[in-house]
């Protein structure tokens, strides 16, 4: 077994980031030795951020990327910033630069060939160069829309069309995503919103669209998604977010991918804030017809923070592990729970 800890930093102490803390806190072998923070963060203890105690631990103070992120200070890096990979890019080559490995939350680092070919190589070539592994991932995209669906497909002859749904409740979420779902407002400024690409929604689609068609050998030939508002009857309120009855309470998206001239995977992600209010149940399916058919379906959802929490956490020694280069959840082993010691997975040099 490996005798030293694995060291890790963590970039970004939002809920994410601290989330990854206190599972590794709890974790035999893990050693948090930086952060990354900034603004009024920086300069303090990141248990002042954490829901658990110091205890005995060494303090741990936020500071600057190039002040916390030197060469030889960590294993690994976990990104826990942006969405899109245009925003993480300059970030990633920082930390690859200085011969570390990354782990980024940002969904469209899941697949970042899908739609930045030309970024993923780079991210690919300098991944080589420094002998290092980059990998995005989370609870979606990264596991329930796109690896779980190639992973039932293993055990099929033939495969037709593919749907796969994730109905999930927006509630423990933050001001920002609140936003970003347009929660709370009309729903003719939610169309007007949207028409503008004010909107983010769900980021991920054309990602999971990709992983799954390549995993399996069809080509995609078109992308294409929808946005609509879900609007409420009743008055519902989460912690950070309200809408009143006949206002927007959530964002129902879905996404196709157009395989030999017709429809072959589709993603449906309707989610919303309390939405056992609107009479939903949330659940995770996945669904596809072929030899033969498979009807998954998982209900309650899988809460996507402590989701996205583990993928990455749970990750970490397949990512050390890793031959160099951008890898995708396609490229790694299975991710699987961390209960003992993670040192004991970590593969001798």
């Amino acid at each position: 077994m490996r005798k030293e800890n694995v060291k890790v930093i963590i970039w970004g102490l939002g809920a994410m980031g601290r989330g990854m803390a206190e599972m590794m806190l709890k974790k035999t072998g893990f050693e948090i030795v930086g952060v990354v923070g900034r603004g009024a963060k920086l300069g303090k203890s990141m248990y002042d951020f954490l829901d658990m105690p110091r205890g005995d631990r060494p303090d741990v103070l936020i500071g600057a990327a190039e002040d916390v992120i030197v060469p030889g200070a960590a294993d690994v890096v976990l990104l826990c910033t942006d969405s899109f990979v245009k925003g993480a890019f300059d970030k990633i080559k920082f930390v690859v630069e200085r011969k570390i490995n990354v782990v980024s939350s940002a969904e469209e680092m899941a697949y970042p060939k899908a739609q930045e070919p030309e970024l993923a190589a780079e991210i690919d070539k300098l991944a080589k160069a420094n002998g290092v592994t980059v990998l995005g991932t989370g609870i979606n995209p990264g596991l329930m829309m796109d690896l779980l669906v190639v992973l039932f497909t293993g055990a099929c002859e033939s495969v037709d069309h593919i749907i796969a749904r994730r109905v999930n409740s927006l509630s423990p979420f933050g001001p920002a995503v609140m936003e970003e779902q347009g929660i709370g407002i009309t729903e003719d400024e939610f169309r007007t919103k949207s028409a503008n690409g004010e909107l983010a929604g769900h980021v991920g689609f054309s990602e999971s669209i990709n992983m799954i068609a390549d995993a399996i050998g069809w080509k995609v030939e078109k992308f294409s998604q929808t946005m609509e508002p879900i609007v409420t009857h009743v008055d519902r309120k989460s912690p950070y977010g309200f809408a009143k009855a006949g206002d927007v309470a959530g964002c129902s998206m879905k996404g196709f991918g157009t395989v030999d001239g017709e429809v072959k995977i589709e993603m449906d992600h309707p989610q919303q804030i309390e939405p056992q209010l609107g009479g939903v149940d949330t659940g995770d399916y996945v669904i596809i017809k072929g030899t033969p058919d498979v009807n998954m379906a998982n209900k309650p959802e899988i809460p996507g923070g402590i989701g996205t929490i583990a993928m990455c956490v749970n990750m970490i020694p397949h990512v050390i592990n890793s031959r160099p280069g951008l890898k995708t959840m396609l490229d790694l082993p299975v991710p699987r729970a961390i209960m003992g010691d993670v040192r004991a997975m970590i593969e001798e040099d």
